[in-house]
């Protein structure tokens, strides 16, 4: 009935309210992500490697290779991973906004994009975390002396 006295409004705002919910990643994307952590040492990849994941949200712990589900964050994910005799890796991996929240910052003008940037929602890490060991030595196997001590 509302559609007969008002055909234009609502062949208007019909479709962008069904655009603005879509554009929401906090209501059409998980704030969970699956990876999968690998790790390669010398062109080849290892196996049995302890590796931590964090962000500023959690910590995840894991041995290589392995498929994790950890939560998404605007923040960087920092891996840290290390194996007796074999090596360490340390590295960051930065998230990137996915198109929800892209299309969240156009159609809400702007609120949307906070609430999908706090609640990591709008961004991801790569599906696949492929970390580059290097290799074990005894110089890297010594921790490097505290600032102000003095070794004799």
């Amino acid at each position: 009935m509302y559609y007969r006295l008002f055909p234009a409004t609502f062949r208007i705002a019909a479709p962008l309210m069904l655009a603005a919910l879509a554009g929401c990643a906090t209501l059409t994307e998980n704030t969970e992500q699956s990876v999968l952590v690998q790790t390669v040492l010398d062109h080849r990849q290892i196996a049995g490697v302890g590796c931590v994941l964090s962000n500023d949200v959690g910590k995840w712990f894991v041995t290589t290779p392995a498929r994790i589900s950890l939560r998404k964050s605007a923040s960087p994910l920092r891996i840290d991973c290390k194996q007796e005799g074999m090596g360490w890796a340390y590295e960051k991996v930065d998230s990137k906004a996915n198109g929800s929240l892209w299309g969240n910052l156009v159609l809400t003008a702007g609120v949307g994009y906070f609430v999908d940037k706090n609640t990591g929602a709008g961004y991801e890490y790569p599906a696949t975390l492929t970390v580059l060991m290097r290799p074990a030595t005894e110089r890297d196997a010594a921790p490097p002396p505290a600032a102000g001590v003095t070794l004799y």
